[in-house]
């Protein structure tokens, strides 16, 4: 990967800058409604209409899934009208939904609030934006970077668990709707004035067609890699979304006690936010070491280790009831291994289909989506039918090892074919 250094003078910084800035709050809003759920739902409750868990896991999937195929969607919207002209339309729609649910308020229904996650899922979408329109200013060599720093925006959701919990608790769950707005009005106009399409002369489009995705969808290695990251990345946003309601629902005393005896802080909820940013900064900030280790190791044992170490965690808190800290660092490790494992997976997928990168991104993000979406509504099931998650926990630990059983599979096949000239180690 190339040095920051490499990249001055070339390119376009004001550009790559906004990108990062536009993709980064993006990130924040679409996971905003995973640690703000109870709060939701206890507002909801006053008004005699609460949720049971299984709404409560439908209202958190529809922005993962929305934003998964949406990304196709705003895909096409880059080739057709350009980045910019994208990005713009998309954060309109989710400053529009921000609001409406801030205007609506405690009044605001459950019907209501699923059309705000699906506008939300535009903001999950706008990773197929911010790296196109970074990218296309630079020249391959210093891609890695580029697309690192656009793509940096995992950390968003640890803001979200950091403040949102706060900020409901001083002026309500509405007011985090508004702020959130308000600072994505605030990146809209700072993205208008900074962000620019590259010119022909420096990027030439070739626009995506239907037949494109067609073709790459016969491949069976696409599906392998669509497996493979909607195991990880799936694991990690569904996860990250669920973990609040996960946490106040199963040691809520503990982090009370917590609360008042280190910080003073009463409101478990707002240490329940706390805990959860603890437990997914792992995984939003060890991505690219995954993909580290994934170069001098090879991405499919890299994928071994990274899925054995989850399944066995996910496994154990399906078993056993966890101590309060034990759990807390299980799910450290459990979410530190998805995030690395997500790196695992893009250190394979350019070897494998280089020439194509920008439609895998796309098909293997939406299959991301749709693993996060499958597991929050496992969790929500399980919760809602046996008053417990070990069934939830089970059935995705089931799915990892179906994971490892499909890279056993094709890693000979794959090491023997494209893997021998890919350039990498698989």
């Amino acid at each position: 990967m190339a040095s920051f250094k490499a990249l001055k003078g070339q390119g376009d910084a004001k550009t790559l800058f906004a990108a990062f800035l536009y993709f980064d709050f993006s990130f924040m809003v679409w996971t905003m409604l995973g640690p703000l759920a109870t709060e939701i739902n206890e507002s909801l409750t006053a008004h005699g209409a609460a949720l049971t868990s299984g709404q409560i896991a439908t209202l958190l999937s529809i922005p993962i899934l929305a934003g998964a195929l949406l990304r196709i969607v705003l895909g096409f919207g880059v080739d057709k009208i350009g980045p910019k002209k994208t990005a713009i339309i998309a954060q309109i729609i989710v400053i529009a939904s921000l609001f409406y649910a801030y205007s609506r308020g405690e009044s605001i229904t459950y019907n209501e609030l699923l059309v705000v996650a699906l506008g939300l899922g535009f903001a999950g979408a706008s990773f197929a934006v911010a790296l196109p329109q970074a990218g296309q200013w630079y020249p391959p060599k210093l891609q890695g970077i580029v697309l690192g720093i656009a793509g940096a925006g995992n950390i968003g959701v640890v803001i979200d668990f950091l403040f949102a919990p706060k900020i409901a608790e001083k002026w309500g769950w509405e007011a985090v709707f508004l702020v959130g707005g308000l600072l994505s009005f605030i990146v809209l106009i700072t993205y208008i004035i900074l962000a620019k399409d590259a010119p022909e002369s420096v990027y030439k489009p070739r626009p995506k067609k239907l037949g494109d995705y067609w073709k790459l969808l016969k491949d069976r290695d696409s599906w392998w890699f669509m497996l493979f990251y909607a195991v990880s990345f799936g694991g990690f946003v569904g996860f990250a979304n669920y973990m609040k309601v996960y946490l106040m629902n199963t040691y809520q005393a503990d982090m009370s006690a917590f609360g008042l005896d280190v910080f003073n802080e009463p409101n478990v909820k707002v240490i329940a936010g706390y805990f959860g940013a603890l437990t997914i900064f792992a995984g939003a900030v060890l991505r690219p070491v995954g993909g580290g280790i994934a170069d001098k190791m090879g991405g499919v044992k890299a994928l071994y280790i990274f899925f054995g170490v989850v399944a066995a965690l996910v496994a154990l808190s399906g078993a056993v009831h966890l101590p309060f800290w034990v759990a807390i660092g299980v799910l450290f490790l459990i979410m530190a291994n998805l995030g690395m494992a997500n790196g695992a997976v893009f250190q394979l997928v350019p070897q494998r289909f280089g020439k194509d990168i920008g439609i895998m991104t796309g098909l293997i993000g939406a299959a991301g989506g749709i693993g996060g979406t499958f597991l929050v509504k496992t969790l929500g099931w399980a919760k809602g039918t046996f008053d417990s998650y070990s069934v939830g926990f089970f059935i995705f630990a089931g799915l990892v090892l179906i994971a490892i059983g499909a890279i056993s599979l094709v890693k000979t096949r794959w090491r023997t074919t494209w893997g021998a000239n890919a350039g990498g180690i698989i």
